[in-house]
């Protein structure tokens, strides 16, 4: 679960910004050091511990705690340069020996517990990803096989403020409910990625499909999505804001077996699927007021405003000269057009639908539909 904005790959944008480490790489060292504590007496100011990238990393470790049959010891998460909202959490891992063998994973406080499918996670169980699952096994039994493989070690981890910050987070949305994630493939936090933000496009639309959604409505933006939610009576699970991502959430959807799509958003990344742009980030496609000019003229904009739509300044400000000369037929062609596109992208396996809004919710403009044969 990318939902709290933790990395998987180097974005150009993000080279030369300091690193920091994810929710996993942290519960890994903290569960190291009451593991060391409880079964060796050790109690080290720094523990190592080998990523998944294969590099290796010393934390710190903040606070300790023990009762009569239990040790825990936490680490405080650095995000690095990431706008990541679990940066300053304190990870704890409280250990103990249970009465069964092998190695036994719950979630505490602030940890949240799986209730939907399509996480790649047991329901009922604790939003532990794959990937710390097994950095916490692999270094857990380089410290005492024997141990875990015939007597046993329980590990809990928790998060004191993490259902907080579980707010900030798509989890609700995907059926995490009572805390954050503990995630990371790399254990690296990447300072504002993309690949974060698709792997949660991407896994979004997977919970959707194992709920049984047939219909799932992707948006370029938060507004979008509430607008659209006004508009179409569709369970919360069946909204995934995609952002960039259009192509890839698109094909994701076929490859999930999901049968129709409303593609909602406003003018600006509209206006660059419908000419082909599946990936809209601004960095990478600008808009195309040549292309715009065209339309309006082709929808009776006069010499002089289509001379004025090729000189605007932003998406927006064709959106206003448009509207300012009742172009209103040029936002129907756009979505027109953005469902042509799509369904050519993906060879006619969606029924598509689009719906491009003005800021304040307003529809401006509406084509497809997404109806399917039975």
């Amino acid at each position: 679960m990318a939902s709290e904005h933790e990395d998987e790959a180097v974005p150009a944008r993000g080279r030369g910004l300091r690193t920091g480490f994810t929710t996993g790489a942290c519960a890994t060292a903290a569960a190291v050091a009451a593991a060391r504590w409880l079964l060796r007496g050790e109690t080290p100011a720094k523990v190592t511990i080998r990523l998944p990238i294969g590099r290796e990393v010393d934390f710190e470790i903040s606070q300790r705690a023990r009762d009569d049959d239990w040790v825990r010891c936490s680490v405080i998460k650095d995000g690095g340069d990431d706008p990541d909202v679990t940066h300053g959490a304190e990870i704890r891992a409280r250990v103990w020996r249970p009465s069964a063998a092998g190695l036994h994973l719950s979630a505490g406080l602030g940890v949240g517990t799986v209730t939907r499918q399509g996480l790649g996670l047991e329901v009922g169980g604790p939003a532990i990803n794959p990937v710390p699952r097994q950095m916490l096994g692999e270094h857990l039994e380089s410290i005492a096989a024997d141990v875990v493989r015939s007597e046993g070690l329980a590990v809990e981890i928790s998060v004191p403020n993490g259902e907080i910050l579980a707010r900030k987070t798509l989890n609700g949305r995907l059926g995490i409910v009572g805390g954050i994630s503990i995630l990371g493939t790399t254990g690296i936090v990447v300072p504002y990625s993309t690949a974060a933000w698709r792997a949660s496009v991407g896994q979004s639309i997977d919970v959707a499909a194992a709920n049984g959604q047939q219909h799932v409505v992707i948006s370029t933006g938060g507004r979008s999505e509430q607008f659209t939610q006004r508009l179409i009576d569709l369970p919360e699970v069946a909204f995934v804001e995609m952002g960039e991502f259009t192509g890839y959430a698109l094909k994701r959807c076929v490859e999930r077996g999901i049968r129709a799509v409303t593609l909602a958003g406003m003018i600006g990344k509209l206006s660059k699927i419908a000419v082909g742009h599946f990936m809209t980030h601004v960095a990478g496609n600008q808009v195309d007021l040549l292309f715009l000019a065209d339309l309006a003229r082709e929808c009776g904009a006069t010499p002089a405003v289509e001379q004025e739509i090729r000189e605007a300044n932003t998406a927006r400000h064709f959106q206003e000269i448009a509207l300012r000369e009742g172009l209103r037929g040029a936002f129907n062609s756009i979505c027109e057009m953005v469902c042509e596109r799509s369904d050519a992208l993906v060879g006619g396996a969606l029924a598509v639908e689009c719906i491009l809004f003005d800021f304040d919710g307003s529809v401006l403009g509406r084509a497809g539909s997404t109806d399917v044969a039975s």
